[in-house]
């Protein structure tokens, strides 16, 4: 014999009143988009009002005894998706965000193809390093390994890349038509 308890499948009060649209008095209705769920008018697409709802963007680690400079709300370190970052504990009201203002890495290395930049040192998404000339995107040179001034011995292309292999340190030429190996001058 199974027993439940009335409590467990009640249904919270808040969550069966139904809110009304500002601009044309309908009834919001929960959609799912591409960012996650809002709240959107009923009668879209006469009607095109949507609310967001509030998403959870990091948990909070630490309270900093810093003040926002726009809204003067003590600032905050979360953990978000892609590491810890110090933004403002009025969230969502205000989008306030720190960054550390990290500039790239040059090499003072010239870039091959433009012949006007420089390669600097950059970092995907994923956190994978690599090197790319500085006047992106007029120039889309770029290669995964460090670069190193040379130039390659089989086609004359004037940068090589240092590649880590098994049988020791070789340079390779960074031209992709190529791709010919030579060994690493000491």
């Amino acid at each position: 014999m199974t027993t439940h308890h009335d409590s467990l499948f009640s249904a919270h009060e808040e969550a069966l009143q139904h809110q009304s649209c500002p601009q044309c008095e309908a009834d919001l209705v929960m959609r799912f988009g591409k960012h996650g769920p809002f709240l959107g008018c009923d009668h879209y697409p006469e009607c095109d009002y949507i609310q967001p709802l509030k998403q959870n963007d990091g948990h909070i680690v630490k309270q900093l005894d810093m003040p926002c400079p726009e809204c003067a709300q003590p600032l905050v370190l979360r953990q978000g998706r892609y590491g810890m970052f110090i933004g403002c504990s009025a969230y969502p009201e205000c989008h306030y965000l720190a960054s550390p203002e990290k500039k790239p890495q040059q090499t003072h290395i010239d870039c091959p193809e433009c012949h006007r930049g420089h390669l600097v040192e950059r970092k995907s998404r994923y956190g994978k390093l690599f090197y790319a000339c500085d006047k992106y995107p007029q120039c889309r040179f770029a290669v995964n390994n460090q670069p190193v001034v040379g130039v390659c011995q089989q086609c004359g292309f004037g940068l090589l890349i240092e590649k880590k292999l098994v049988s020791g340190i070789k340079l390779q030429c960074a031209d992709r038509k190529c791709n010919a190996y030579q060994n690493a001058e000491k």
